[in-house]
């Protein structure tokens, strides 16, 4: 589901809105999967219409969805720090559904100093 709303956000800039067929390409699922979910979505107040139109976030899909880029950066930005790389995305994917709030917000402050401490090549 986050994915699907981080998709969304990341894309309403750019088209305003998206369908149902150009989100399941952008997220490599069976347009079929991306219509449950996005019946899941609507369902849940995060998303308005776009069974067959186009999907257009609520107030609460774009709170949560700025939640989640921003969770997404910080992630990258404290990974790519500690580990000296330039390319984290594999791994930041694979756990930033299991990071709560609270370690986010406690990983963005450690930031400034990993940055300061880690050694230049």
């Amino acid at each position: 589901m986050e994915d699907y709303l981080e998709m969304i956000l990341r894309m309403q800039p750019q088209s305003g809105e998206i369908g149902v067929n150009a989100l399941a390409a952008l997220l490599h699922v069976q347009p079929s999967s991306a219509s449950k979910m996005v019946a899941r979505l609507r369902q849940e107040g995060f998303i308005e219409p776009g069974r067959y139109g186009p999907i257009s976030l609520t107030a609460k899909g774009s709170d949560y969805g700025s939640y989640l880029l921003h969770r997404h950066q910080v992630l990258c930005e404290f990974f790519c720090a500690l580990n000296q790389s330039e390319d984290e995305l594999e791994q930041v994917e694979q756990i930033e559904h299991y990071i709560t709030p609270k370690t986010v917000a406690n990983m963005q402050r450690l930031l400034p100093l990993i940055k300061r401490f880690s050694p230049t090549e």
